[in-house]
């Protein structure tokens, strides 16, 4: 192991295919060693993953980091949103949970939406208008459709709470992931326990809630986990506000975050609640706000289309007036949780690169569709855009987000930024730093800034043209669903 010029503390990410984990100096941000493994989600007519695999590929991934790892003097967990873990009362998953992506429960979130008030009722009571990726409305679709698992359920955790407590053996979660939840109300910040009632959760079910900064515990003793005794345990977080303490947000500066799914967000001082269900009002894992809009077709949509036409992912070409909704696992913005993708405007001389540039193109429309609602008078719209994720690096994503959206765009150097946000975090318990400030001591959003170019006016008015236009067509879903 390098030697380190602090102490260490370790960041962990449990996303959608794979966990990872760094072993971050505290003093200098330097990540002395890493360690993933990955784990399975299903392929059927839902999105589900066995919680077990998650802690297999941590300590796997601990293992990785070898005596880094035992000299790590605390831990904090960053974990994948929404997903509806139920165990048993000895800890046991009951069934896989169902992951955020899972769109199943889209007729029990419209239901929800309309039992309890409406969109405007729910925006100003949880921040967050129900859709099917939004916890509350995994767990109606639990008790309709699976009554033996709720009856079997001694406790209900997030992704992240799950590998928290196997750690401390204690149940908590923080402030940002339960907002997540649609049972948290974010202008008590407490559970809503009308919201619980009316779906039949109780809340001793659930985990509490611990406070900013705030040691949750220590590392029990496990077997095969690489700690010390004694190692200290943060709260964790979700995946965006992970990434947001990684990047060391002020408010008001704009993230595209380019992964499995695409999200936009900033950090705001004020709670959101968009009656329109675009904006997501989450809270953030510091105290303040994270205003987010997510798309559940990105790089792995765009990937799909690639391999479809048989070219590389980079192979784009200009000059395009086709238009491709990527909407492969239905979308969440726009709220078309049954759509499939949908081509317009193919013609003899349309070239697999225009097709390939289309799908980028449908894919970050998106996107910056709800950008403007994401953010408030505290932002500056004419800042780089900062661009994060595992399509960052990629020039197409770079040229199209430059393109359509007409700003500047910066790249971090920094990777990995749920497990060094969390890291920040882990950093925090130790010293007591606002760990945003820990992240921007470690210069995390240091990286390239591209140019702004003319914002293609042309392109977004064609692919909202033709959004509009077979709106009818994409909120009845393809014929197999």
């Amino acid at each position: 192991m390098s030697a380190a010029e602090g102490p260490l503390v370790v960041g962990v990410d449990t996303s959608t295919q794979s966990t990872k984990a760094l072993v971050v100096d505290v003093a200098t941000g330097k990540v002395v060693a890493s360690g993933q493994a990955p784990h399975t989600v299903s392929s059927g007519a839902g999105r589900e993953s066995d919680p077990r695999q998650w802690w297999d590929a941590l300590r796997e991934a601990l293992h990785q980091c070898g005596d880094a790892a035992r000299e790590a003097a605390a831990v904090s967990v960053g974990g994948q949103q929404h997903g509806l873990v139920t165990l048993d009362a000895q800890g046991a998953p009951v069934r896989p949970a169902l992951l955020w992506n899972d769109v199943r429960s889209a007729p029990q979130a419209r239901r929800l939406v309309e039992e309890l008030g409406g969109p405007k009722a729910w925006a100003e009571r949880t921040g967050t208008v129900p859709g099917a990726s939004i916890t509350v409305t995994k767990w109606a679709w639990l008790a309709e459709h699976e009554p033996e698992s709720v009856r079997a359920a001694a406790s209900v955790r997030l992704p992240h709470d799950y590998l928290t407590e196997l750690l401390t053996g204690v149940g908590t979660t923080d402030r940002g992931d339960a907002s997540g939840t649609g049972w948290w109300a974010s202008g008590t910040e407490a559970y809503d326990e009308e919201v619980l009632g009316h779906v039949g959760l109780d809340p001793a079910l659930l985990p509490r809630v611990a406070r900013p900064g705030e040691v949750v515990g220590t590392v029990r003793d496990a077997a095969g986990l690489p700690f010390a005794k004694g190692t200290l345990v943060a709260p964790g977080t979700g995946d965006n506000a992970a990434a947001a303490l990684g990047l060391g947000l002020h408010p008001g500066t704009a993230v595209l975050s380019l992964g499995t799914s695409g999200t936009v967000y900033a950090v705001s001082t004020r709670r959101p609640a968009d009656p329109t269900g675009t904006v997501a009002g989450f809270a953030d894992a510091r105290g303040d706000w994270l205003p987010l809009a997510c798309t559940l077709n990105c790089t792995l949509a765009v990937d799909r289309v690639a391999t479809l036409l048989g070219i590389d992912r980079e192979a784009v070409e200009p000059g395009t007036s086709v238009t491709l909704l990527p909407y492969l696992d239905g979308e969440r913005t726009p709220n078309l949780p049954h759509a499939s993708g949908l081509l317009h405007g193919l013609r003899h001389d349309t070239t697999p690169g225009q097709l390939l540039q289309a799908a980028y193109d449908g894919a970050v429309h998106s996107l910056l569709g709800a950008l403007d609602l994401v953010l408030d008078e505290e932002s500056d719209r004419s800042a780089p855009l900062l661009l994060i994720g595992g399509g960052a690096r990629g020039r197409a994503w770079q040229q199209t987000v430059r393109r359509l959206s007409g700003r500047p765009v910066q790249v971090p150097e920094a990777r990995e930024l749920v497990a060094l946000g969390a890291a920040a975090q882990a950093a925090g318990v130790l010293t007591g730093e606002d760990p945003a400030a820990v992240a921007r001591r470690w210069n995390t959003a240091r990286g390239p800034v591209l140019e702004a170019g003319e914002r293609d006016e042309a392109a977004l008015a064609r692919i909202a043209g033709v959004l509009s236009d077979a709106a009818p067509l994409l909120e009845r879903g393809s014929d197999r669903r």
